[in-house]
């Protein structure tokens, strides 16, 4: 017997609340990346980790926010809390590669399709680990070309978001690809949701696990505190804010004299009119 599945059961509440969750934890990791490539090496880890978590935070509150309006007419449906966080980890982990990747190789063809792919995939994981992770009288079936095109809509536009993120050309480019990885995000996880199918068991035990309720608390307060104080590191960093691409290079990388004191005309009158790039 299938379920009667219903993925809307507080309407268009839980997908426009989670795509403006993935949209945030997005725009937050793509802007650590872009701010990750105009400071020394000493700086970058620390910016890309920034990153990584802010990108995983953000997709896996997307994904149980949504998940909040998934039923079965059936049968309850609860969640395994150990798996449920393993999706976090599994989040954090493989969108770290990918983000590391392209943080560090830059915006090479090479670099972008190893570090897209692989941040996809990691979407596509802790998605799949989420549904791994629910309790119910039943069996979850999926469809399987539905699943392989939900896992290319996260390798496409992630691809596409750390392309625009490390173009560097300031907080609008860098809100721009969020929207870009909201999509992959949201994208992939109602594709994902298309290919499912519940078998109903016959004569089962009900579900166990922790419920939604339960799952509430860490699901909205520990991620967004995280995403806060992420977003408080961003906004009191103007070079994070202007994403000017000229900080923390030198004259020379930039095309301008070593010493323009020496060769500029107001230099020799006390310095008046001197540009200033700090």
């Amino acid at each position: 017997m299938q379920g009667t599945i219903d993925g809307f059961s507080y309407g268009l509440v839980t997908p426009v609340v989670a795509y403006l969750m993935a949209c945030l934890g997005g725009a937050l990791g793509l802007r650590c990346t872009a701010r990750s490539l105009l400071v020394s090496n000493s700086w970058r880890p620390g910016w890309l980790a920034l990153g990584s978590a802010a990108i995983g935070s953000g997709i896996w509150t997307m994904h149980f926010i949504a998940m909040m309006g998934f039923s079965v007419a059936e049968t309850p449906v609860t969640y395994d809390a150990p798996i449920t966080f393993a999706s976090l980890a599994v989040a954090i982990v493989m969108v770290g590669v990918g983000i590391f990747i392209v943080g560090y190789r830059g915006a090479t063809v090479m670099a972008l399709f190893t570090g897209g792919t692989i941040t996809g995939l990691g979407v596509a994981s802790m998605h799949y680990l989420g549904m791994a992770g629910m309790r119910l009288s039943g069996t979850l079936e999926y469809d399987t070309p539905t699943v392989a095109l939900s896992v290319v809509i996260a390798v496409v536009a992630a691809t596409a978001a750390l392309w625009a993120a490390v173009q560097v050309r300031g907080i609008a480019w860098s809100l721009a690809a969020s929207l870009v990885m909201g999509l992959a995000v949201s994208g992939m996880h109602y594709t994902g949701m298309a290919a499912l199918s519940v078998h109903l068991h016959d004569a089962a035990p009900g579900a166990v696990g922790d419920s939604s309720a339960d799952l509430l608390a860490p699901l909205m307060i520990g991620p967004l505190v995280f995403l806060f104080l992420a977003g408080v590191v961003v906004m009191f960093d103007p070079r994070m804010v202007m994403g000017r691409p000229d900080w923390n290079r030198t004259p020379v990388e930039l095309g301008r004299p070593a010493h323009p004191a020496r060769t500029s005309p107001q230099a020799s009158r006390g310095g008046a009119g001197r540009r200033r790039d700090w």
